[in-house]
């Protein structure tokens, strides 16, 4: 197989690039890798300065490709056959990049905000910051409900790159900034997204590392 993907099964960012890989069925070979191992660091950050996951290598392109949202287009180009995760029509493409984007931006950073705060030790938390976060997952899944009245995707019917970006940042943000009774539509379509055959494989692929999740500060 060409393809190999460095990553780890509990990141959220790389669940995006699992779930378009698994929405393609291409084939490829996983290679997690331990971030607190310095070899393997070292190994990482040789393909990709930076030192984050996910990084797709493609030894046939001889590419190496990083970022979860590069990674999803990069398959959609290159490898994808009558699966397209991103919209033909330039318009939609980039209502899809927009929501993508959102997701990344207004809920999987603010969710990590408050998840990265769980593991300092009690005289180095950002109570601001996590409250800050906390307002601002609550103005996206207010949004959110909004765009999700009618049901189906992100993008209607198609599932798509923002859908992709969505499960894991509503995933464990509901975990972060648990959505309550209020939020039916968001809660529902988590329930769909889990439910989708690649989101329920890397569900099922990462619960033996859920007990890594930091879990609410006492």
């Amino acid at each position: 197989m060409s393809l190999t993907l460095h990553f780890h099964p509990l990141a959220s960012y790389c669940w995006k690039a699992l779930i378009a890989l698994y929405e393609h069925d291409i084939p490829f070979t996983p290679n997690l890798v331990d971030l607190g191992n310095p070899a393997e660091r070292a190994a990482l950050v040789k393909l990709w300065g930076i030192g984050k996951f996910p990084v797709l290598q493609d030894d046939a392109r001889g590419e190496i490709v990083p970022e979860s949202s590069i990674i999803v287009e990069y398959l959609d180009r290159h490898h994808g056959d009558w699966t397209r995760l991103i919209p033909a029509d330039p318009d939609r493409a980039l209502q899809t990049r927009l929501r993508d984007r959102f997701y990344d931006l207004y809920v999987h950073l603010p969710m990590q905000k408050i998840m990265v705060d769980r593991l300092r030790p009690g005289g180095k938390r950002d109570a601001l910051g996590v409250e800050e976060a906390r307002a601002q997952l609550r103005t996206s899944y207010a949004m959110i409900e909004r765009q999700m009245a009618g049901g189906g995707w992100a993008m209607g019917a198609d599932f798509t790159l923002a859908d992709c970006a969505a499960a894991p940042s509503l995933f464990y943000g509901n975990m972060a900034e648990p959505f309550g009774d209020g939020l039916k539509n968001v809660a529902a379509y988590l329930e769909r997204l889990k439910a989708r055959p690649s989101v329920a494989r890397v569900l099922k692929e990462a619960e033996p590392y859920f007990q890594m999740v930091p879990k609410e500060n006492p």
